[in-house]
């Protein structure tokens, strides 16, 4: 059977091209008031922009009203969780963290460059980035790796008074969520008794789950499962505080025992992790979320297969029904920042599950396939 999963429609010179030419990268920064003559350069900087200083000196929050904080988002990273492709170092993230910034423009109008930080260190990150936080009005974390990822954003957001969220997590959970909720519409199945399992228990699998548990999908439902197998409770190996939670009391102890009989399978983990075995294996009308980026753990094609009343969807753009997180961020950081949030809470997180399901359904959607 000829590779299903390679389905880009560019090579990976055409993809160098882009990003090399006609100048490097995917951003710039432009003036937004008039360079033109004597009197806008005196007032742009010196003398008048010591005008702005002191009135900011005076009240700090008057950097709204002067500067373009209230519109800027930093998009930082240490680039330790790159995509589905690992620690490849601070500079390797930096195409993504660009196109990260790109995506904010584009889609909310809001301005945001990158800051690729060297440290692997969690303490020194979070030194690095609360020194000069107060530039933002919000921090997008990215691509940093779990568990660290949990203990940084959380020192960042009680150290900042500005929003900071971590889109691997709340991103994904967000989107996906709005997802399933649809997906579940449509094969008549309901949250509180689908049966779930995650494959890959890092950043992004972990807060989907813990999201989906709290718009009703039950605990007890649930099974996790990552590079060494189920997540049960008493599991001596690779756990931490935060797989702890998510451990049921279960006898199964591989990918292919959880998900036979199971009603949904949300892969965030790598390519090729999930087979059409394990999927033909599953419960009527399946619901199959392959995300893993750059490759789907299984593709649509090799589901359907084995499947054809189920329902797919992947990560990728080149794939009909795309989970994604661009979907999610840029809109949900345009509000923040057009209210001065200080931060993005668990009530706007199930906010915005919802309302992307909602403009994503349409009355014409057809249910029980």
């Amino acid at each position: 059977m000829p590779d299903l999963t390679d389905k880009q429609t560019f090579s990976d010179e055409e993809a160098l091209e882009f990003h090399r030419l006609p100048a490097p990268g995917k951003i710039s920064m432009a003036p937004i008031k008039p360079m033109a003559t004597q009197r806008d350069l005196s007032l742009a900087y010196s003398p008048g922009v010591a005008v702005p200083v002191r009135a900011i000196a005076a009240d700090p929050d008057k950097a709204y009203d002067y500067t373009s904080k209230g519109n800027l988002v930093a998009v930082i990273s240490n680039g330790t969780a790159i995509l589905g492709l690992g620690n490849l170092g601070h500079m390797a993230s930096k195409p993504v963290m660009e196109g990260k910034a790109v995506l904010f423009k584009r889609f909310a109008d809001v301005d945001s460059f990158d800051v690729e930080v060297k440290t692997t260190d969690p303490d020194e990150f979070v030194t690095v980035v609360k020194n000069i936080g107060d530039t933002w009005g919000g921090i997008n974390l990215e691509d940093i790796k779990s568990p660290e990822c949990f203990v940084i954003e959380a020192e960042l957001q009680d150290q900042l008074d500005i929003p900071v969220f971590h889109d691997d997590q709340h991103g994904t959970a967000i989107i996906s969520t709005a997802g399933l909720i649809n997906a579940c519409h449509i094969a008549g199945k309901r949250f509180e008794d689908i049966k779930l399992v995650l494959v890959g228990a890092g950043a992004a699998g972990l807060s989907s789950i813990s999201l989906m548990k709290s718009m009703g999908v039950r605990h007890e439902n649930t099974t996790v499962v990552d590079l060494h197998g189920v997540v049960y409770r008493g599991r001596p190996d690779d756990m931490d505080q935060w797989k702890a939670v998510h451990a049921t009391d279960t006898e199964k102890r591989t990918l292919a025992e959880a998900i036979k009989g199971a009603d949904v399978v949300l892969g965030l983990s790598a390519k090729g992790a999930i087979t059409p075995a394990m999927v033909a294996s599953m419960a009527p009308r399946p619901i199959i979320f392959a995300m893993a980026n750059p490759d789907p753990e299984i593709t649509p094609e090799e589901v359907l297969a084995v499947r054809p009343d189920a329902i797919i969807a992947t990560g990728r753009s080149d794939y009909v029904n795309q989970v994604n997180n661009v979907l999610a961020f840029p809109y949900l950081f345009r509000g923040a920042l057009d209210v001065r949030a200080r931060r993005i809470n668990h009530e706007m997180k199930v906010a915005c599950a919802q309302a992307l399901a909602a403009l994503a359904r349409t009355s014409r959607a057809p249910r029980n396939r």
